[in-house]
């Protein structure tokens, strides 16, 4: 168990069997009475985000998390494999925990896999990752005042603007936190 006031942004707790991540933590003091905590938190299994309410001196489940370095093997329809590398177990993690970053994974690739007992719950990619451009549009010429810049669609499927002297077969690295263009190769 963890006191409410050591809640923090990335904190990780139980509460009527559901898993919440802190996005965001407020500890509010009035002048009469105990004070609140007002946390955002995001449920680790069905992706919803709510706001809840505390009294200081409440007290949460804490839970102990694993993690796993893993390497990027193949997809099928419903699933995303992954072999760890110390134990080379290969986890099969379901669509939808990956469906935010699949436009990121290319085989081979390192990530970091949280799981909740035998549960995964989360999956964490380097920052940048290195990426070939399969298609590229001709940027249009003319307009050059503002930056030119045109999609391209890289190796994974995943689209990217990119500036006008990106061409196809080049590699581009590309941000995983935000899916922007960083710099070509």
């Amino acid at each position: 168990m963890i006191d409410v006031n050591d809640l923090r942004k990335g904190v990780i707790f139980l509460q009527d069997g559901n898993l919440y991540r802190v996005l965001e933590y407020a500890h509010n003091k009035p002048g009469r009475g105990s004070a609140t905590i007002r946390i955002k938190a995001r449920d680790l299994r069905r992706g919803t985000t709510l706001e809840m309410t505390f009294i200081s001196g409440d007290r949460i489940q804490s839970v102990r998390l694993d993690y796993h370095r893993v390497e990027y093997l193949y997809r099928d329809d419903n699933f995303f494999y992954f072999m760890d590398m110390e134990t080379f177990d290969q986890p099969a993690i379901p669509k939808s925990l990956v469906e935010d970053v699949e436009g990121f994974l290319k085989e081979n690739m390192e990530a970091k896999l949280t799981f909740y007992g035998s549960e995964a719950l989360d999956i964490e990619l380097p920052t940048t990752v290195d990426l070939l451009v399969t298609t590229a549009e001709v940027a249009a010429r003319g307009n050059t005042a503002t930056g030119l810049t045109k999609q391209v669609e890289v190796e994974t499927g995943l689209k990217v603007q990119v500036p006008a002297f990106v061409n196809e077969g080049d590699t581009i690295r590309v941000d995983t936190r935000t899916g922007d263009y960083v710099t070509r190769v």
